[in-house]
């Protein structure tokens, strides 16, 4: 999520002002799937009303499940590669990322609804296309994806939901940062995190970063707060919002869902 962003929404009320304020989309050239290095496969998904949005799935060949990632608000997924690569080594699992309608060579226009539609028809293709059981499926999001990711977990069985950054919503953001204390009674644009998560029914992992100059750390805490399932928190000490992903992260990660794994197990 771009800093200054957020700044124009003083004049929120005007949704379409409003996805254009929010999503930040590229569309630029990508290599034709036959050209990349495998494993990687570039997969045409649709939306219930048709929409075409590309994806990108990894499968691993000794897969405990899948991720179904969803990404931020800027740029697209080709600019996610080495980090899909690095949740695809560590936590032995297939990712599958998308991207979100007007995102890259997905058709369409930016909104939260249809970022909601984008994770929905992924989350289909993994269960009827890949084949992965719905009890092995990994939701996660970082930033604006967590709000997406948030959505989906409402709505579909997983194995666990995983959130990076992200907030309680998108109005309290603009709240927080500008002092704008209407901001949530007039902004069209939601992504309620805080209120859809106590419906989330499978066990979460919340990684806030504490030095993060967009997301507020205190948006972690209060997801955490509102869980209503085994919920782990993991501080990212010192890390700013678009800074990289630590090896630690990983590390807690794949500790948290090989617990999961062994209680599925036994």
């Amino acid at each position: 999520m771009r800093p200054w962003m957020l700044l124009p929404l003083m004049f929120a009320g005007c949704q379409s002002l409003e996805n254009r304020l929010v999503f930040h989309p590229e569309r630029h050239a990508a290599p034709p799937a036959r050209s990349l290095p495998a494993p990687l496969e570039d997969v045409t998904l649709r939306t219930a009303d048709g929409t075409k949005i590309h994806a990108r799935w990894c499968p691993h060949p000794n897969a405990k499940g899948a991720i179904l990632y969803c990404h931020g608000n800027a740029g697209n997924l080709e600019d996610y590669g080495q980090l899909m690569r690095e949740f695809w080594q560590a936590l032995d699992r297939s990712v599958l990322i998308i991207d979100y309608p007007g995102y890259g060579r997905s058709e369409g226009k930016p909104s939260e609804a249809g970022c909601y539609a984008a994770a929905a028809a992924a989350y289909d293709w993994l269960t009827h296309d890949a084949k992965v059981p719905a009890e092995r499926i990994v939701i996660a999001g970082e930033s604006l994806g967590g709000g997406v990711a948030v959505d989906l977990a409402t709505k579909q069985p997983h194995q666990a939901l995983v959130l990076i950054r992200t907030f309680t919503s998108i109005p309290n953001v603009v709240k927080d940062l500008y002092w704008m204390p209407l901001a949530p009674a007039v902004m069209k644009v939601r992504f309620e995190s805080e209120k859809k998560l106590p419906s989330c029914p499978a066990p979460i992992f919340i990684a806030q970063a504490d030095n993060d100059r967009i997301i507020p750390f205190a948006h972690g805490e209060r997801l955490r707060g509102v869980s209503k399932t085994p919920t782990h928190f993991h501080r990212l000490p010192g890390l700013d919002h678009n800074d990289p992903l630590p090896a630690s992260f990983f590390r807690e990660v794949r500790a948290f869902l090989d617990r999961l794994d062994g209680e599925r197990a036994e």
